[in-house]
C-alpha cells in the first residue's frame, strides 16, 4: 500500500513539473493583463503589431479563392531570426507556406494561401524560433474557398479518319494541366497504358500513324501529392491496309514483232493513289532495270511467249504481284537466220506439209502385230491359274459377319466407331471397310 501511494506521488510530481511552465505563463499573462499567446511571444522577444487576413478573388468569378495573411511584428531584442508558417488544412491533407525573418526593430511579412480544393479550409499560424522549435500556434478562421488554380485535368484527343488503316495520318493529343500540385510542390506521376510503345511524360502528341493494326484501349491517369486525380480513356481500332489491287492489260498481244506493244497497269482501287507506290517489272522473273512506271514498253521483245509480271509495293510494304503471258509472233520479213532461230508461223492452208509415206505406216503396223502375237502365245503357254496376290489382312469377323471382339468389352463413340478394350487398358478400333481391328 505504501508503494502504491509512493508511485502516485511520483506521477503527480511529474505532471506538476510539465504543467508548471505553462501555468506560470498563464498566471503571468493574467497578472499583466495580456493573453497567454502574447505572453509566449514576448518571452521570445516578439510583439505582434498587426495581423490581417484578406480574402481574394483572383479569377474574378465571385468566389473566394485565396487568403492573404499579413503579419507585422516587433522585437525587443537587438537581432532575431525566426520563421512564420501558414498552415492550411482541408480534410486529411495539409499544405504549408512559410516565410523566414531576420530583423531588428520592426518588420512585416505577407503570406498567400491559394485554395487547391473546393470546400472549407482551416488556417493557422505557427511561430518558429531560430532553433526550429514551434513556440506558438495561432488559430485563424476557417474559410469556404473555390480554387482559382486548375485542378488536374487530362483529355486524350484523337485526330484521324473515322476508319483508320495502317499508314493513315493519326495523332493523339494529350491535353494535361495541373496548377495545384506544382503550387505546393506536390507534382504527381502520369501513367499511360495501352500503347504498343513506351510513352514519355514530355510527349504532348503521339503519332499513331505507324502503329501496327489492332484494337487499342488507351488510358492516361494522374495523381498529385495532394491526392487529386484525373484520368482519360480513348479506344481506337487500326485496320490492316489492303494489298494493292490492280490488273494488267496488254496492247499488242498475239501481234507480230513489227507492231508496237505495251503492258499497262490498271488500278482496281478507286480511292487509292498508286503514284507513290514502288513498281517492279520482271520478264521471266528477271528484273527489268529502269522500269518503274505504270506502263511497260514490250515492243522490243522477240517472237515467242514471255511471262511479264508487275509487283506493286505500297507505303506500308504490302505488295501484290500480277502477271500476264504475252505472245509475240514473228514478222513477215524475216532473214534466213531469224527463220532458223525463231518459231515458225502457221500460214493456214498455205502452210506446206511433208508426206510421211504409206509404206512407213504399213511397216510399223506389221511390227506391232508381230509383237502382240508373240505376247499372246506366251501367255497361253503359262499356268492356267495365276495365284492372286494377297490384297489385305484376313477379316476378323464371326460367321454372321459381325466383328469378332474375342470376348473383350466394346463401346460405340458419338461418331459411330466401334472400340474394344484389352485387359491392360489398350484400345482397338474397328475398320468397317477392311473388317479388321486396329490398335489405337
Amino acid at each position: 500500500m505504501r508503494e502504491t501511494n509512493y508511485s502516485l506521488l511520483i506521477i503527480a510530481i511529474l505532471f506538476a513539473t510539465i504543467l508548471a511552465p505553462q501555468n506560470s505563463i498563464i498566471a503571468s499573462a493574467e497578472e499583466s493583463g495580456i493573453s497567454w499567446e502574447e505572453q509566449m511571444l514576448q518571452d521570445e522577444g516578439i510583439i505582434i503589431v498587426a495581423l490581417r487576413n484578406d480574402t481574394l478573388d483572383l479569377n474574378q468569378d465571385g468566389e473566394t479563392d485565396a487568403i492573404r495573411v499579413v503579419v507585422m511584428v516587433n522585437t525587443t531584442r537587438e537581432w532575431i531570426d525566426m520563421e512564420i508558417r501558414l498552415l492550411g488544412d482541408y480534410k486529411d491533407k495539409q499544405v504549408v507556406e512559410s516565410a523566414s525573418l531576420s530583423f531588428t526593430g520592426q518588420t512585416n511579412v505577407s503570406i498567400m494561401y491559394d485554395a487547391w480544393a473546393n470546400g472549407e479550409h482551416s488556417l493557422s499560424l505557427q511561430f518558429v524560433n531560430a532553433e526550429g522549435n514551434i513556440f506558438l500556434t495561432y488559430q485563424l478562421p476557417t474559410y469556404s474557398l473555390v480554387p482559382a488554380l486548375k485542378t488536374p485535368r487530362i483529355n486524350l484527343q484523337l485526330s484521324a479518319p473515322p476508319w483508320i488503316e495502317t499508314g493513315d495520318e493519326c495523332l493523339i493529343k494529350r491535353n494535361f494541366s495541373d496548377e495545384t500540385g506544382p503550387r505546393y510542390d506536390a507534382i504527381g506521376t502520369r501513367t499511360f497504358s495501352g500503347a504498343p510503345f513506351t510513352v514519355l511524360d514530355d510527349q504532348p502528341t503521339l503519332d499513331c500513324s505507324h502503329w501496327p493494326a489492332g484494337e487499342y484501349q488507351l488510358k492516361e491517369s494522374y495523381r498529385n501529392g495532394l491526392g487529386q486525380t484525373a484520368e482519360s480513356w480513348l479506344n481506337l481500332t487500326i485496320h490492316n491496309r489492303e494489298a494493292p489491287a490492280f490488273s494488267l492489260i496488254a496492247n499488242g498481244n498475239y501481234n507480230s514483232t513489227d507492231i508496237p506493244c505495251n503492258v499497262e497497269m490498271i488500278a482496281n482501287m478507286v480511292v487509292v493513289d498508286f503514284e507513290p507506290f514502288e513498281k517492279i517489272w520482271r520478264i521471266q522473273g528477271k528484273l527489268i532495270e529502269q522500269a518503274n512506271g505504270s506502263e511497260f514498253d514490250c515492243s522490243a521483245l522477240s517472237a515467242g511467249v514471255h511471262l511479264i509480271s508487275l509487283e506493286v509495293i505500297n507505303n506500308e510494304h504490302i505488295s501484290t504481284i500480277e502477271g500476264i503471258n504475252l505472245v509475240r509472233l514473228p514478222a513477215d520479213d524475216l532473214t534466213v537466220e531469224e527463220e532458223k532461230s525463231l518459231p515458225s508461223r502457221s500460214k493456214g492452208e498455205q502452210t506446206p506439209t511433208e508426206s510421211v509415206g504409206w509404206f512407213s505406216i504399213g511397216a510399223l503396223g506389221l511390227i506391232v502385230s508381230v509383237l502382240v502375237y508373240i505376247i499372246l502365245v506366251r501367255v497361253q503357254e503359262g499356268p492356267e491359274m495365276v495365284e492372286l496376290p494377297n490384297l489385305g489382312p484376313e477379316p476378323q469377323i464371326l460367321a454372321d459377319g459381325s466383328p469378332d471382339t474375342e470376348g473383350l468389352p466394346t463401346t460405340m463413340d458419338d461418331d459411330g466407331v466401334l472400340w474394344r478394350q484389352h485387359t491392360d487398358g489398350a484400345m482397338d478400333w474397328w475398320d468397317q471397310e477392311l473388317r479388321v481391328w486396329h490398335r489405337w
